[in-house]
């Protein structure tokens, strides 16, 4: 079955409630370069005049998705204590294990292929970069956020979630600075397996930070950030 959006209102919604909502939009969204995540705030509309999308074209997309029958699985069914499970368990730890990884892998790179015009010179070091920010930030929602919203129960919720929202933003640069250095992941002809696994590894990490931020911008703060407002 075929998702119907009436035109205006769909236009108008915001790509991060799209994206929250609609099953399989996240594919869609990321294919014509909309994000979703750090700037889930704009309309629709915004968006996609930002990135020059057709409209038309980004429409029947959207409205190309169906609801499958296992809709009770999106994250915004989910309650806040599985979502906060879901969350720890298939980004925190992951992103952990594979920063790890991909900063030995691109020191590797980067050393035996020095003298390569396209080797990814300062890869190893902005990926340390991301996981000194990105570390601090996951121990604070761990030991801080993430226990308060398992406990809230009604009235102001006092965590600084603006300040998380910020600590993203930052994210989606860092994300950004590895698009550039990888030119945009993409191995030159003739790369080795190490060059070509770190590429592989480093495009499915940003994958999983921005599913990552967006399940935390557009799913879970909005649900505290609400209750702020009703106080």
């Amino acid at each position: 079955m075929n998702t119907q959006f009436p035109g205006p209102e769909l236009w108008q919604r915001t790509v991060g409630d799209i994206a929250a909502t609609l099953p399989g939009a996240t594919a869609v969204l990321r294919n014509y370069k909309i994000d979703f995540c750090c700037n889930g705030d704009l309309t629709l509309d915004s968006a996609a005049h930002r990135r020059g999308v057709d409209r038309g074209e980004l429409e029947r997309a959207l409205a190309a998705l169906g609801t499958p029958d296992g809709a009770s699985a999106v994250p915004t069914a989910m309650s806040n204590d599985v979502l906060i499970g879901h969350i720890q368990a298939c980004y925190h730890e992951a992103h952990r294990r594979a920063l790890q990884e991909l900063i030995a892998l691109s020191r590797k790179v980067e050393a035996v292929h020095h003298e390569h015009p396209k080797v990814p010179a300062g890869l190893s070091e902005a990926l340390r970069q991301l996981q000194r920010d990105l570390e601090p930030h996951m121990a604070k929602e761990e030991a801080i956020l993430f226990p308060a919203m398992l406990q809230w129960t009604e009235g102001k919720f006092d965590i600084p979630i603006s300040e998380l929202r910020h600590e993203h933003d930052d994210q989606g640069i860092s994300l950004r600075r590895l698009e550039c250095l990888t030119d945009n992941f993409t191995t030159p002809e003739g790369a080795c397996r190490s060059w070509q696994a770190l590429y592989v590894g480093t495009a499915q990490f940003a994958e999983d930070l921005i599913k990552h931020i967006h399940l935390e911008n557009n799913v879970l703060f909005p649900r505290f950030a609400a209750a702020e407002i009703r106080t």
